[in-house]
Parts: C-alpha cells; sequence; structure tokens
C-alpha cells in the first residue's frame, strides 16, 4: 500500500493514503456501501453548527512512552474494520441531512493543539472523526453526529487495547472492549430512540428559562479548557458521606457554585436574571432501554434548585440533587422524553417540510427547548478500567466536552482513570471564575483540587 508521508515539527507523520476497496460484514450480510439516517438526537446538529459551535469532544491518553508510529498503523487499520458505521461523511438531501459509508482508511493527524474544531471536508476527508497523535498523546474526536460518549469510548478503547497488544503487552482474556475481530451486529447502527418510541403518551411539562452565567464572551478565538483534577477516591469517601453517588455528588457542587456567582451580582443584575439554576445531565440510556447501539442514545436529566425559595446550603442541594435524579431517570418519565422528541420526527407534516425550512425551525428549539432552559451541563462518563498491564502504560486520560453555545458559555466534561477524576471545563468566556469557585468549594469540602488553565489555540 502506497503512502504520502510529511513530517512535522515534532517528528510525526502524516498519513494520506489512497482509496481502498472494503467489504463490511454486518450480521453474515456483505455489503460494499451503505448510507444511514440521522439519528433523533442528531438531527439539530447540521442546522447549528458552525465554526464555533462545533458539536466536537475529544478522548485523550497521555502515555508514559512515545508512540510507537508502526505499531499505532497497524492498529487503526484492524480496529477502522471494526466499526464502519463511524467512516461516514454528512450528506444533504431535500427533506433530512443522512450518513453516507466513505470507503476510505482513517487519516492520522500532528496534533497541534486546537481542540474539538470542526470538521474539515479536506483536512478530514470528509469524515466526521479524526485521529491525532503528538509525541506521547494519542486523541480521538467525534462528531456528535456520528455518536455519543459512550459510542466513542468503545471506539477509543478498542484502538488503545489494540495499539498496546501491537506493542507486545499481554491482554489479558475475558477483557471487556470491543475486539477487531468481534462480528457487527446491526443492532450497532440502530437509532434506539425509534425502537423503544412509544405513542400517545402526555406531554412535557414546559419549563421556565434558567439562569445564565453573566461573564463576557472572548471576542476571538473563544474556546479554551481548563481543568479540575481531584482523588477519585476522596470523591467517592465524600459522596458516600451524604449517601449519593458521584455524579450526584458534583452536580451538587456545581449547582452551589453557580449560587455563589448569582449572590455576588449587585442586587440590580440579581433581579434581572432568572432565579432558576438547572443542570444538563446526559444520561445513557442504554442502562435503562436494553440496547447495543453504537450512535447516539443519550437523553439529559435537569436536576435544579430555585433562588426564588431563598438560599441553599450544600446539604440541602445534595439531598434535593439525589431525589430529583432518581425521579427524573424513572424509566416512564425517559418514555415521554422519547416519545416527544421522535414524535415530532415522524410527523407527517414535518417529514415534507423543506430542509433549509426545517433547520430554521430547529435552530429555534433549540434555544426555547434546549440552551434557554439550563445554567449548565455536566457530562459524567464514569472511570475508564482496561487492565493492570494496560494500565500501567498511560499516564493521563482525558475528556474534552464540544464548546458550549453563547447562553451556556461554560461546560464540564468528567471521566475517571485510576485514583483520579479529571473535571475539563470547556469556555468561551473572559473569566475562569466559575471554575475557580468550584475549585473553592471541593477544598472547603477537605477535597485538594489541582486547577490547571490551558488556552486552545487558533487554527
Amino acid at each position: 500500500m502506497s503512502a504520502v508521508i510529511f513530517r512535522g515539527p515534532h517528528s510525526f507523520i502524516y498519513l494520506i493514503e489512497p482509496k481502498m476497496s472494503e467489504q463490511v460484514h454486518i450480521e453474515q450480510h456483505v455489503i460494499k456501501d451503505f448510507w444511514l439516517k440521522l439519528d433523533n438526537a442528531a438531527k439539530m446538529y447540521p442546522a447549528l453548527m458552525n465554526r464555533e459551535f462545533t458539536a466536537v469532544f475529544r478522548f485523550y491518553a497521555g502515555l508514559k512512552q512515545p508512540v510507537r508510529i508502526g505499531s499505532f498503523f497497524r492498529a487503526l487499520r484492524k480496529v477502522e474494520k471494526r466499526f464502519p458505521y463511524f467512516k461516514m461523511q454528512l450528506k444533504r438531501g431535500f427533506f433530512w441531512y443522512y450518513l453516507e459509508h466513505k470507503n476510505i482508511p482513517i487519516s492520522v493527524q500532528e496534533d497541534t493543539g486546537v481542540l474539538c474544531r470542526k470538521f474539515d471536508r479536506e483536512t478530514d476527508h470528509g469524515l466526521l472523526l479524526r485521529i491525532l497523535v503528538k509525541e506521547r498523546t494519542i486523541s480521538v474526536e467525534f462528531s456528535h453526529i456520528l455518536t455519543d460518549g459512550k459510542g466513542a469510548m468503545e471506539f477509543f478503547k478498542s484502538l488503545l487495547i489494540t495499539y498496546f497488544a501491537e506493542t507486545g503487552v499481554e491482554i489479558p482474556s475475558g477483557l471487556s472492549y470491543v475486539h477487531p475481530e468481534d462480528p457487527i451486529s446491526g443492532e450497532e447502527l440502530e437509532d434506539s430512540f425509534h425502537r423503544y418510541f412509544k405513542k400517545n403518551l402526555p406531554d412535557l411539562t414546559r419549563l421556565s428559562h434558567a439562569f445564565h452565567l453573566p461573564f463576557k464572551l472572548q471576542p476571538s478565538a473563544r474556546f479554551s479548557i481548563s481543568s479540575i483534577t481531584l482523588s477519585l477516591n476522596a470523591i467517592k469517601q465524600k459522596a458516600a458521606h451524604y449517601s449519593v453517588s458521584v455524579t450526584e455528588y458534583l452536580i451538587s457542587a456545581y449547582l452551589c457554585a453557580l449560587q455563589g456567582v448569582y449572590k455576588d451580582l449587585p442586587p440590580a443584575q440579581q433581579r434581572r436574571n432568572n432565579k432558576i439554576l438547572r443542570i444538563q445531565v446526559p444520561v445513557n440510556l442504554r442502562k435503562i432501554f436494553p440496547s447495543s447501539s453504537m450512535r447516539n442514545f443519550t437523553l439529559f436529566v435537569l436536576p435544579e434548585i430555585d433562588l426564588r425559595l431563598g438560599y441553599y446550603s450544600f446539604v440541602e442541594i445534595v439531598k434535593k440533587v439525589h431525589h430529583q435524579m432518581a425521579l427524573e431517570k424513572d424509566q416512564k418519565l425517559i418514555s415521554r422524553t422519547i416519545s416527544r422528541n421522535v414524535g415530532g420526527e415522524k410527523n407527517k407534516l414535518v417529514r415534507t417540510i423543506p430542509l433549509f425550512i426545517k433547520s430554521l425551525i430547529l435552530q429555534t428549539q433549540y434555544y426555547s427547548l434546549g440552551a434557554n432552559l439550563y445554567s449548565g451541563e455536566l457530562t459524567n462518563l464514569g472511570k475508564l478500567d482496561l487492565s493492570p498491564a494496560i494500565n500501567e502504560q498511560i499516564e493521563t486520560f482525558g475528556f474534552v466536552p464540544p464548546p458550549p453555545n453563547k447562553a451556556l458559555k461554560i461546560d464540564c466534561g468528567v471521566i475517571g482513570f485510576q485514583d483520579t477524576l479529571m473535571l475539563t471545563f470547556g469556555n468561551i468566556t473572559r473569566s475562569t471564575n466559575f471554575e475557580r469557585r468550584l475549585s473553592q468549594i471541593f477544598s472547603d469540602q477537605g477535597i485538594e483540587p489541582e486547577l490547571t488553565n490551558i488556552k486552545n489555540t487558533e487554527s
């Protein structure tokens, strides 16, 4: 197989390979080319995406040794054949966008430090995922059009484990991951929202608008990240002290920090602002509705506090969040949200509306039914645990959430590895006030945080 190779400033190799023949085996069927409708959660993103609001998120692993390029490419070529439904390009139809399989190898790019940038047809060859390497760090970036954090994590786990196997690390039998030789199930490609759609369920209660952070936006090169690193064991102990989960504890701290921002506003500004502090928390629906889908299958719960009732102590916030999370993750209530979202898509009138009009409607609904209703977003993907031999090869593991919209301004992605819990914030404002407040809350709770600010570079 021929290749054109360019060397970058860090002696990394950018590889471009010619188009190759590929057959996709899905449940004993051989498919050369295929296309997919966008899943229900993905349908809004093409109408909203721009240079800043990219809907792109990143996983990265910092290794203890420099990446061995030959082993990495061998691993990637094995893994990409197992995930053909991630080698897709976005196409525009008359009524809807759709995904078309693109039969090319995934290229590897040098990581220049520009995080979660919009996908480019030339640089990314039309695909909606990219692989980046720099010295000791391997990163993958996905468009939310393709999948959610769970699907992307499965791909990244498979890539890392296969890479370490290529370098001679012993992979224990029984390790839970998608092996490159595992058969592909048709269920991995399905839109599970449609499978669990029920007709004629009651409408959702309309929510009031929520408080938004008052910080001014950066004029340009908006997206920067910062991180708070915590002891996972210390967080677990503190959550157990309050008899809540780690996620519920983190949400409570997040709401407490938002309350602090509100309390410090001048009285006139407080009067003008909404008094509801509400957090959008993605929930992996595969834990509620059985599904092996590798596409988006996530919805949100919205724990809140209402400052019209007065200010809340941390204990009061924890108690309220715990009960709200238990209620909102109820399968019947989740079914109502699925019914609303999929029901609109199935509406015969909606289906006949041309795409350019649908896009305008989706842009309006995104704020009226989405961004205006919550004050922050916290995505906890849990703890990554591979095997002792593989964990030993990795120094750090992180998750960078997509750039937030201009109303939200800051969002947070959480992931655990070994005894480290890393909270990574995407921020498009001039202020790090919120991150510092949250860090102080952990410190006040007896958990020593490490706050790191990183300025994203502009391409």
